[in-house]
């Protein structure tokens, strides 16, 4: 896991269920509501800090998704991909990435193609059994709740950042 962990140079999110926990709630004029954790958004921002890349994949359409990709700093979000296989060759290309430079969190069956190519394959307790079977690592944290914080603070740790990124709340 830290070995895998130290090649990472973009972490690759799924939405409903990792960075949300999976409900979909609609208001009463048919509005889309997602609860984002904001332990989750403090970790994207020590990624970026530390040049990590993040990008969204999910396979519906959300105005809060864009909202949350904008204010977490995402390179790449690609809505409506059924074939996330597809939108994550795309990113990697584009981006100029192997596989093996890529974490990637998922919890359904849409993300077992990416989870089993990416170098470090993650999913939440709540995944399905057979996603939970192809990942490399489960977190300890739902989706939603502290989950993508969780995996964020593994790879800055094996990429020894953690301690220089977080020096300045320590005084």
């Amino acid at each position: 896991m830290k070995e895998r962990a130290k090649k990472v140079k973009m972490l690759i999110l799924d939405i409903d269920g990792v960075m949300t926990d999976g409900r979909i709630i609609y208001d009463s004029h048919g509005n889309e509501l997602k609860c984002f954790n904001v332990l989750d958004g403090m970790g994207l921002a020590l990624l970026g800090y530390s040049k990590i890349k993040v990008a969204l994949i999910t396979a519906k359409a959300s105005r809060a998704v864009l909202r949350r990709a904008r204010d977490i700093g995402a390179v790449e979000i690609k809505q409506n991909s059924i074939d996330k296989l597809t939108a994550f060759r795309q990113i990697l290309k584009k981006h100029k990435l192997k596989p093996k430079e890529v974490c990637f969190m998922g919890d359904d069956l849409l993300d077992l193609p990416v989870l089993r190519r990416a170098g470090l394959g993650v999913t939440v307790p709540g995944a399905c059994s057979e996603v939970k079977r192809a990942a490399r690592y489960i977190t300890k944290r739902e989706g939603g709740k502290g989950a993508v914080r969780e995996v964020i603070e593994i790879i800055l740790r094996a990429q020894g950042k953690w301690r220089k990124l977080i020096s300045g709340y320590l005084k």
